[in-house]
Formats: C-alpha cells, structure tokens, sequence
C-alpha cells in the first residue's frame, strides 16, 4: 500500500501556522487531496473525485513545489 507522510517545519518563515500550513501543502484541503488521490492511485476512488477535491478546495495545481521556493 502507499505510504504518505505530510509535515513542516517552517523554519525562518515568519507567518502564521495557517498560512504556513498552506504554503507547504499540508493543510487540511491538501492533506484530503493527497489522500484522495492515493485512494484513486490504487484504484478506490476515481479521477472524478480527484478533480472534484481539486475544485471543491481550491487547490491550485500549477504552485511550483513549496520546497524550492
């Protein structure tokens, strides 16, 4: 089975816990996401239901990967 692991540290970032949660992707919209797409990966969910979290939590999927920025 799939195993991810979502987390922070958010060092030398001087903004709030929510906004950094955000920045790096591990809020509670993208932590859905990201599980709804492991279940769709391993084929317990559809694509649909991707596409509808993508929607639904306004999650932008053309942000470059928070680790290089």
């Amino acid at each position: 089975m799939r195993y991810t692991v979502p987390g922070i540290d958010g060092f030398g970032r001087s903004d709030t816990r929510t906004n950094q949660r955000r920045h790096f992707e591990v809020d509670r919209f993208h932590i859905a996401h990201a599980v709804i797409a492991a279940l769709a990966a391993d084929g317990k969910m559809s694509a649909k239901d991707v596409t509808r979290t993508i929607k639904e939590y306004k999650i932008d999927v053309e942000t470059p990967n928070p680790i290089g920025v």
